[in-house]
Parts: structure tokens; sequence; C-alpha cells
């Protein structure tokens, strides 16, 4: 099977119901070529009693693949060389994802950058100057094309290298304003999606679009945000990534600067100028990052008996608990729990959720 044949094996594994970024990672993992894994879904799904899961329809995965080509647009897979190796250390990182433009962008120190989308004039101004400073020191800033402090992320960085991860398709321009910088930042920088082509901007696509950002970057900078927002949501992940995260402070009597205030107040690096980012992700500009590639190595064989499946299952309810948890419960290697896991999800009786969690369906 040529190059082309094992992309549409990998597109089409991905794009098949039931089948997350986690589940992707651990079928590659345990069968070494999506190819494989496709021939082994009826009997996992089967064994995790349930009915196998529709796989995608090869013509459509050759019409998303021609309709990426015709839009300037490539696929680049979890394991490929090329893949940002930053972003391939979340566990749940994207299998595959749209990109247009220069991805080396991706493989310079980056620098995530949000924030309110009914930012203060002050702060898009802010926003903007150290968004230039970071290009002109040879950071890469990464943002989400959104309005207000995105947006001014954006302009600042795109004539030193930006990168704009959008909730849509890479055709798809949201908000409908923002079009011909999107167009720039394709041309100018990079364009970054993880939806197919013609995908519109849904409520749900957001928040794995935001796990991109913050995946990307050494550190998550947020300029202006409310308490209860995406721009916290981001925050969230590069701290759970291990990532730094910095913030903007502002006036008490703003409610658009309680979330960064908030954030300072719990531990965040407070940011006043382009060198206090700099200082904050030095120390991880040096640090060894994992090849996306070890996480491909072929697990062990791992054929937990009835008993072991029985107490498995039997340790999971409702409630979302942590994998390790099960792990440690049950008292069985992981891959024994793991490949459980695998065979309720593909017949659809588990849920994955945020954390590393999961909980019966």
């Amino acid at each position: 099977m040529g190059e082309s044949e094992a992309d549409l094996a990998r597109l089409r594994l991905i794009r098949s119901p039931r089948i997350g970024p986690v589940t992707y990672r651990q079928l590659i993992a345990r069968f070494g070529s999506a190819e494989a894994a496709l021939e082994a879904l009826p009997a996992l799904a089967m064994r995790g009693g349930g009915a196998a899961p529709v796989i995608a329809d090869l013509a459509a995965i050759r019409r998303e693949m021609a309709a990426a080509a015709k839009l300037g647009a490539r696929h680049v897979f979890l394991g490929d060389p090329d893949y940002p190796s930053l972003l391939a250390e979340l566990e749940n990182a994207p299998a595959a994802m749209l990109v247009r433009g220069r991805l080396a962008l991706a493989s310079r120190p980056c620098v995530a950058m949000v924030g309110a989308r009914n930012a203060s004039a002050a702060a898009c101004r802010f926003a903007r100057q150290l968004a230039q400073g970071l290009a002109g020191a040879g950071a890469t800033v990464v943002s989400g094309l959104a309005r207000g402090v995105d947006t001014a992320a954006h302009l600042g960085s795109i004539g030193g290298g930006t990168i704009g991860v959008i909730a849509s398709g890479i055709d798809i321009a949201f908000p409908p304003e923002n079009r011909e910088l999107q167009e720039r930042v394709a041309n100018e920088g990079l364009l970054i999606a993880e939806q197919p082509p013609g995908t519109e901007p849904l409520a749900r696509h957001f928040p794995s679009r935001n796990r991109v950002i913050a995946g990307l970057a050494q550190g998550t900078v947020v300029v202006e945000a409310a308490p209860r927002s995406g721009s916290l949501i981001t925050a969230r992940i590069a701290a759970e990534a291990g990532r730094e995260v910095m913030a903007v402070p502002g006036s008490p009597l703003d409610p658009r600067a309680q979330g960064c205030n908030l954030l300072i107040r719990e531990g965040a690096t407070l940011v006043q100028s382009v060198e206090d980012i700099l200082e904050a992700i030095r120390p991880i500009d040096a640090r060894v990052v994992r090849s996306p590639a070890r996480d491909f190595g072929r697990e062990p064989a791992a054929e937990p008996d009835a008993a072991e499946r029985r107490r498995i299952e039997a340790l999971l309810g409702p409630v979302p608990v942590p994998v390790d948890e099960l792990i440690r419960q049950a008292g069985l290697p992981a891959a024994a729990v793991q490949l459980v896991l695998l065979e309720l999800e593909l017949a659809g009786r588990l849920e994955r959720h945020a954390g590393g969690r999961v909980s019966l369906a």
C-alpha cells in the first residue's frame, strides 16, 4: 500500500464514529497501522459487548483529501515527522489537522495569546504590541482568529510569525469580518483546522480549538478575560499540560480583567512586557521534547481473561473516574486495562472525559 493509500486509511480511521484522538493513538500503538486497526475494529467492539462502529466511507475520505488539495491545504497526521512536537505531547492531540502555510513556524518557540472578544481598546493595543515584540524576538504567536485580542495578536505578529487555529473547516471564516485576515494568516503565516473542509464553527468545536492553541505553545498569555470564558479554558489546558500560564493585570473595576487577575492570584506569571514573556518560557525552551514517533511503538499484547474484564468493568460507572485510578484498583497491567476500555468505547459503552477520565455511557 503506497503512502497516499496509508494516509487514506489513517483519515478513514480518524473520521469513523467513536474514534477520538485518544482512541486513535491507542489503536495505532496497538496495531501498528491504520489499515490493521480498521480490520480489528469489529472484533474489538464485539468483545466490548456492542456493534462494530460504522467505518467512514472511503469515497467521502477521498473527497475530503481532494477538497483540501483544491484549497491549497494538506493533512498532517500525528506521528508524521513534521507534526508539531509540543502539540504531540498532549494525550488528546489531534490525530490529523489541515494546514495552509508555513508549518515550520510551529517548530519555533511559540506563545499563545488569547483574550476577550469584546476587549477594550487598550487591551487590543497592548496585545498587538506584545505580539509584535514576540515576533521580532523570533517567537511565533498562536491565537484563534476571533474578534478582539485574537485579532490584535495576529495583526501584531503577522509580519514575523503567526499561527491561526480555527474551530471550523479551513475554508470557513469566522467571524466573517476576519475573512481577509484569515487569508493573510494562511498566506503569510500558518492556518490550522482540525475539522474537515466545509464544517461550520459549532460551539463544541471551540474547546477542541483551544487545546490546539495551548498545545502548540510553550506558554499562554491571557490579555483580558472574564472569569468564565474560553480564554481561561485555554489557560487551564496549558497548565494541565505543564506549560507556562501568564496574564496581563487589569483594573478590578473592569469585569473583563477579572479573569486575568484571578489567574495571577492563583499563580500565573504577571506580564507587563515582552521580556516578561520571554523570561517565563526560556526554561522550557531548553528542555528535551518527546518525539511523537515514540508513542507509536507497538504495545505488547495484553489479553485479559473474562474475570479480569469483569473486574475492570465493575469499577466503572456513570461518574467519570481517572484511568490511572482504574489501573491502580484493578491491579492489572495498564495495557490490559486500556484494551478493555478501548473495546468498551468502540462498542459505544464508554465515554471519555477531560483530564483522562472515563465513565460508562
